[in-house]
C-alpha cells in the first residue's frame, strides 16, 4: 500500500497493473482489502486503483462529517497523484455514493461506472432516522453494532454457508475507527440525490443488485433506471456481490470493460 497527505491526513492507496485505469471504491464499513480478490483478475489487462476513504482502512479521519463530495476529491488526489486523467469506476455502496459524487463533480474524467449494491437515490427520511439510531448505536455498543452490521449484509442462506468469510469481513470492519464510522454515517444520510445522472451520462453504466439485499430493497432500486440506457445485473443474494458471488462479478466486470472498451456502448 502506498500513502500520501490530503489536507494534512494520510490516505493509503494502491496501483497494480497497466492499462486503462480502473478505480475501485469500498463501502461502508470496508476498506480497500474487500478488492483483494478481484485485483489479480481484473490488473491482468487494466491498471487497478484501490484506496482507502477517509476514515476506513489506514487513512485517517477529516473531521467529523465525511461528506461523498469529500471522498470524491480523496479519489481526485489520489487520481492526480497517478497522473490518470480518466478512469473506470467501480463502487460497492457506499463507494458507489463517491463514485457518483466524484462523476457529477469531474464528469470528463469519467470513462464508465459501476454501481454495485449500490444507489443514485438519496436517503429517504426513514433511513435518515435510522442512521441516526446507528449513530447512537456504535457509539453505545461499538463491537456489537459492527459485527451486526456486517452479517445484515449478506443474505440469510449465506450467513450460514460463509461463517468464515463473513468473519475475515467482520475483523476488517473492526478496523474502522469509532470517528469514521460517525462521520461516514453523518455524510451518507446528508448525501445528495443524484438520479438524473443515470439518464444524462454520456459514459456506459452499470447498476449491480442482489435479489437479497437486505440493505436496499431490489424492486425500489430497479425503478431509479427506468428508461435510461443504464444495464442491470441481478446476482440472486445479497448485499456483498464481491464474496457472495464473486466468480460472477469478475466475469461480468471483465465483460463490461472489454465491450467499453471495443464500442463504448451497450447498444
Amino acid at each position: 500500500m502506498n500513502q500520501f497527505l490530503y489536507k494534512n491526513t494520510k490516505i493509503s492507496y494502491s496501483d497494480t497493473g497497466k492499462g486503462n485505469a480502473i478505480v475501485l471504491i469500498h463501502g461502508f464499513l470496508e476498506n480497500q482489502t474487500m478488492w483483494q480478490d478481484l485485483v489479480p483478475e481484473l490488473s491482468k489487462k487494466h491498471r487497478v486503483i484501490t484506496l482507502d476513504l477517509l476514515g476506513h482502512g489506514e487513512s485517517a479521519c477529516l473531521g467529523y462529517v465525511h461528506s461523498m463530495e469529500e471522498n470524491a476529491e480523496v479519489v481526485r488526489a489520489v487520481l492526480s497523484k497517478l497522473r490518470i486523467r480518466k478512469a473506470f469506476f467501480v463502487g460497492h455502496s457506499m463507494g458507489g455514493y463517491v463514485a457518483l459524487a466524484f462523476a457529477e463533480l469531474y464528469p470528463a474524467m469519467v470513462k464508465g461506472l459501476v454501481l454495485q449494491n449500490s444507489t443514485s437515490k438519496a436517503d429517504s427520511e426513514e433511513r435518515k432516522t435510522n442512521r441516526d439510531r446507528a449513530i447512537k448505536a456504535v457509539k453505545k455498543e461499538y463491537t456489537t453494532f459492527v459485527r451486526l452490521s456486517i452479517t445484515n449484509l449478506f443474505s440469510e442462506e449465506n450467513r450460514e454457508k460463509m461463517i468464515d468469510e463473513i468473519e475475515k469481513v467482520k475483523i476488517e470492519a473492526l478496523k474502522t475507527p469509532l470517528q469514521g464510522i460517525v462521520a461516514s454515517l453523518e455524510g451518507m444520510k446528508i448525501r445528495k440525490d443524484r438520479e438524473s445522472l443515470l439518464g444524462s451520462a454520456t459514459y456506459p453504466m452499470m447498476l449491480i443488485l442482489g435479489e437479497k439485499d437486505g440493505v436496499l430493497n431490489y424492486e425500489d432500486n430497479l425503478k431509479q433506471i427506468e428508461n435510461t440506457a443504464v444495464k442491470l445485473v441481478t446476482f440472486p443474494d445479497g448485499h456483498m456481490s464481491h464474496i457472495e458471488n464473486r466468480e460472477e462479478l469478475v466475469l461480468v466486470l471483465s465483460n463490461f470493460l472489454r465491450r467499453f472498451k471495443s464500442n463504448h456502448s451497450f447498444n
